[in-house]
């Protein structure tokens, strides 16, 4: 009885392994926006007004010859990194204009967690 309930033990961590794996991951693959951590971002039905938001400010946008993707560095010089507003939500990430696309950044790693599109 001893060994069935260690069998069933194992079986039970070795099937959840790769799920709570799998969870532990912010990152969607898809369509959808990509997430690196899960920090709060803004939410999708705030996203168009954010969106309306940006181009009001007239953010400068920045080059890069890179892609924009996310998970990757910003250069350390050269990039203006703004507040979002309390009204879009909570969240500790920042935001830039980069080769016309507005993207969320984590202000101290520089590093892009998501692209608003």
């Amino acid at each position: 009885m001893r060994n069935r309930i260690l069998a069933l033990a194992a079986l039970a961590a070795a099937i959840g392994s790769p799920l709570a794996a799998q969870a532990q991951s912010g990152v969607t693959v898809g369509r959808a926006p990509a997430v690196v951590d899960s920090a709060p971002t803004i939410a999708v039905e705030q996203r168009p007004a954010f969106r309306e938001y940006v181009v009001e400010q007239r953010v400068p946008p920045f080059r890069i010859p890179d892609r924009i993707v996310v998970g990757a560095t910003l250069p350390e010089s050269g990039v203006t990194y703004y507040d979002v507003p309390q009204r879009f939500g909570a969240t500790t990430y920042r935001y830039t204009v980069v080769n016309g696309e507005t993207v969320l950044v984590e202000p101290r790693s520089r590093r892009i967690v998501e692209v608003l599109d």
